[in-house]
């Protein structure tokens, strides 16, 4: 191999190299930063993964919430009107939280199935529900009051024509 070629080749893998490991090191903070959706209804069966990050959301239970009286920490539930997952979250709650009210929370899953989160998401005004919990209820096939959906078997004549 000559002197010219052998230069070449060596500018070329160290080019190679530096692209893997900048794409190596994209990834790593990507996966960091990266917080999954999960319903009431996937967590309970166990979709979630335990001690990672995520976000969970859904309508919060009437009668559910209990404040500690010497701390900040709740304790309320969730639901999808399927299943119900108890969160836990020690801070203040946005304004606008309240019983019956759709919320998304960031945390993680501890080994006993209870929620921990750090942070706490409430709807901005009474029309507004977050997009992953509107899916949520859909999948649940119920909308934000608890109502069965239902489902529309017609067959629309002119678009079969």
């Amino acid at each position: 191999m000559t002197p010219k070629r052998k230069k070449r080749l060596i500018l070329v893998l160290l080019v190679v190299f530096a692209g893997v490991a900048a794409v190596g090191l994209l990834v790593f903070a990507l996966n960091q930063n990266i917080s999954l959706f999960f319903s009431p209804s996937q967590i309970a069966a166990g979709d979630a993964p335990v001690n990672t990050r995520i976000r969970a959301g859904g309508m919060v239970v009437d009668g559910s919430v209990k404040r500690a009286p010497d701390s900040l920490k709740i304790e309320f539930v969730i639901t999808d009107f399927a299943e119900k997952v108890t969160v836990v979250y020690e801070g203040i709650l946005p304004d606008l939280f309240r019983e019956g009210q759709g919320i998304v929370a960031q945390g993680a899953m501890d080994k006993n199935g209870v929620f921990q989160a750090i942070e706490v998401l409430a709807k901005h005004d009474e029309k507004y529900m977050p997009p992953e919990v509107i899916d949520a209820l859909e999948k649940a096939g119920v909308d934000a009051q608890g109502n069965t959906l239902k489902k529309d078997y017609s067959i629309n004549s002119e678009a079969s024509q």
